[in-house]
């Protein structure tokens, strides 16, 4: 991932120092068990981490030769432990330590991603709780539908995002398992037991079966949960963008007082970093195709899937960290323009209560064809002439026949629109 991108936290865990830590902790739990099953002599654990030494460089040196990554990491440390290296990785094989150090990789990227979602929930919720009546004209298409509230918007991504944190949780789940069955994952060469000890020792599960590797069902669930996240921030960066466009203007993103919108344009304040979030999004959607093409490996494995996860292990969780630490900066900082709404929502003048003058002259005898037929000729004849949507209903003989002014007056208030939205709070923000 480039620097850009990422923040120095979730990139930690990608390094290969951490890599490598992780591997020694698997062989050293391995190692462990081993001695409590009288497998090797008694002591050699703890020799080995007294003794041993992570040294990137040489691992790099050794690989070169061998071709072999885990080899590489095994001889090295062979170097610095002496005699008791040869107990090290005994009836194990690669895909042991790389499939085991993988997930617990993921989960600690999945720590920081859910510390993330817990931040952007707590500024959903001030925010929603804040702009709760504020009323905004809600679009459909793009085009003005019926009024809602500034606080209903922000409280659907909140409920969205609660559900992620679920997903993301569950995903979590699916991908804490430890696979310690050697070969072709039949415990030929190790006993299960010492799987057990590993998995409690790293707070893993043991994967109820192993073909060598662990199954990349799991792995596919899990990006795929990233992939909904990342759409979820898209959805609430385009929101942004959307109502920060110059003949909308209802919300924008910070504007510093040394920043520059545009290198041609002075006057210009773009939502950049809304933009942004749309581009990420893309960046972790796209990790979900070869994660689910990872699952079908030949017979009991082939390494076809080892190259795409060494990109896309430490790409998805890094930009998403990335992207959600944005969004939160985004919803912190924004400005919003309760009068722009206010304005807004008046522009089609009265139109956005068409439906409601539509089903109150159903009420009055009128049929819902019929209604939808006169409301639908005076809402044109509105906006054709560019009068108010009320003054062209009051002239109407047929609506004047049944319905009195003042009844009609009635149903331009804003309040019936937002008369239930304690209801739906209640629900949210339980």
């Amino acid at each position: 991932m480039i620097e850009r991108y990422s923040r120095k936290e979730a990139k930690k865990i990608w390094e290969e120092e951490n890599k490598y830590r992780i591997w020694l902790d698997i062989e050293l739990a391995a190692a462990s068990a081993m001695e409590k099953l009288k497998l090797i002599p008694k002591g050699v654990s703890k020799k080995i981490k007294k003794k041993a030494k992570i040294n990137v460089n040489r691992i790099h040196l050794i690989e070169k030769k061998v071709h072999h990554d885990v080899i590489a990491f095994l001889t090295s440390i062979t170097e610095k432990v002496g005699e008791e290296g040869k107990y090290l990785h005994k009836g194990m094989t690669s895909s042991d330590v790389l499939d085991t150090c993988f997930n617990i990789q993921l989960v600690q990227a999945s720590k920081i991603i859910l510390k993330d979602l817990d931040e952007i929930l707590s500024v959903l919720r001030k925010k929603s709780l804040k702009y709760k009546n504020t009323v905004c004209i809600g679009r459909s298409h793009g085009i003005h539908a019926e009024p809602t509230t500034f606080g209903l918007k922000l409280a659907s991504f909140y409920e969205e995002f609660k559900r992620n944190k679920k997903r993301l949780e569950s995903a979590v789940n699916e991908i804490s398992t430890c696979a310690i069955s050697g070969a072709v994952g039949t415990y030929a060469n190790v006993d299960p037991r010492v799987e057990i000890y590993v998995s409690k020792k790293l707070n893993l599960k043991v994967e109820p079966i192993s073909t060598q590797v662990i199954p990349r069902d799991r792995h596919a669930y899990y990006f795929s949960v990233l992939a909904i996240i990342a759409s979820s921030v898209e959805r609430t960066a385009t929101e942004i963008r959307n109502l920060q466009k110059t003949e909308i203007q209802e919300v924008a993103e910070f504007f510093g007082k040394k920043q520059k919108g545009s290198s041609a344009m002075p006057h210009k304040k773009n939502p950049i970093l809304s933009e942004n979030l749309t581009g990420l999004a893309r960046m972790v959607r796209s990790y979900v195709i070869p994660a689910l093409e990872n699952v079908a490996l030949w017979h009991e494995r082939d390494i076809s899937h080892s190259s795409v996860e060494r990109n896309i292990g430490p790409d998805s969780t890094i930009t998403l960290d990335f992207a959600l630490n944005r969004l939160k900066n985004i919803l912190l900082n924004m400005n919003v323009f309760p009068k722009k709404m206010m304005q807004n929502l008046n522009i089609t003048n009265g139109l956005i209560f068409s439906q409601r003058v539509m089903i109150e002259l159903t009420n009055h005898g009128f049929s819902r064809e019929k209604a939808y037929r006169i409301v639908q000729k005076n809402a044109q004849k509105s906006h054709k002439e560019n009068i108010y949507f009320f003054d062209s209903l009051m002239s109407d003989p047929l609506i004047n026949k049944k319905i009195s002014n003042k009844d009609l007056k009635r149903m331009f208030d804003l309040s019936y629109h937002t008369k239930r939205i304690n209801i739906i709070f209640k629900r949210v923000f339980k």
